[in-house]
């Protein structure tokens, strides 16, 4: 297995412009919102420490070969995928200050930061020049790559009309979320595990630094956006028809 030169620096810019873009929009967010200066950097700081710390964690697990697997092998992977998404789920439904960030946060940034999801075109390129399988780079990349390419137009469509654009969100959010499905299912089925089919070359590559810091931490940090966005947007739905609800009984 070999690691093209220019992946380690491609993966590096990509992740800290991801966090960075994250850091920069929440804080925006929570002073359009007027939150107190205390608040403000007391959540910036949480989620600095919950972000970078996941993000150390990947990195040393990665480092010590707990995600790598040979034709053998039982995959490790799932655990690094599934843990965070389960967690984030849950911060979302369950942690009342996760809830009040999101109410903070415009909808409209919560899709526009899916953008950096186009960079999924390093699968296309990878796919072309032998390093990964078809099977797993074609649709992986294709489909990161509209997604990506289509948050921009659905942002600044929410922005300009909430209302109307409420259900083009939703049917984004679920485009954005079986993509990401797909493409694990696929990079799993690819790897060289016990369970994968018998394709050459195996999407081994996904497996090792630094190229696995895209499902054990980007794909699960977008995957968690999704339903972040998913979330307000139920929320809004709901306590607008609660308003709606009460002017009628008023009425």
């Amino acid at each position: 297995m070999t690691i093209p030169t220019y992946l380690p620096y491609f993966m590096a810019a990509g992740t800290v412009a991801v966090l960075i873009t994250i850091f920069y929009g929440l804080n925006r967010a929570l002073a359009d919102a007027h939150w107190p200066d205390a608040d403000r950097t007391r959540t910036l700081r949480v989620s600095a420490v919950i972000l970078l710390g996941w993000l150390a964690a990947a990195i040393t697990l990665s480092v010590m070969g707990i995600y790598h697997v040979t034709s053998g092998d039982r995959p490790t992977i799932q655990y690094g995928i599934l843990l965070p998404i389960l967690i984030g789920a849950l911060m979302i439904w369950l942690w009342e200050a996760a809830r009040r960030v999101i109410a903070a946060v415009p909808q409209q940034w919560l899709v526009g930061v899916q953008s950096f999801r186009a960079l999924g075109a390093i699968f296309l390129i990878l796919s072309a020049t032998g390093t990964l399988p078809r099977l797993f780079a074609l649709p992986a990349g294709l489909g990161d790559t509209v997604v990506g390419l289509l948050a921009p137009v659905v942002g600044l469509a929410y922005a300009r009309a909430p209302h109307k654009a409420a259900g083009l969100v939703a049917a984004w959010n679920v485009l954005g979320l079986l993509d990401l499905t797909d493409a694990l299912g696929l990079g799993f089925l690819t790897a060289p595990s016990r369970y994968a089919l018998e394709v050459q070359p195996t999407s081994d590559l996904m497996t090792v630094l630094p190229l696995v810091l895209i499902p054990v931490y980007l794909v699960p940090l977008f995957f968690v956006l999704h339903l972040a966005s998913l979330a307000k947007l139920r929320r809004e739905a709901v306590a607008s028809n609660g308003h709606g609800r009460g002017v009628h009984a008023r009425a």
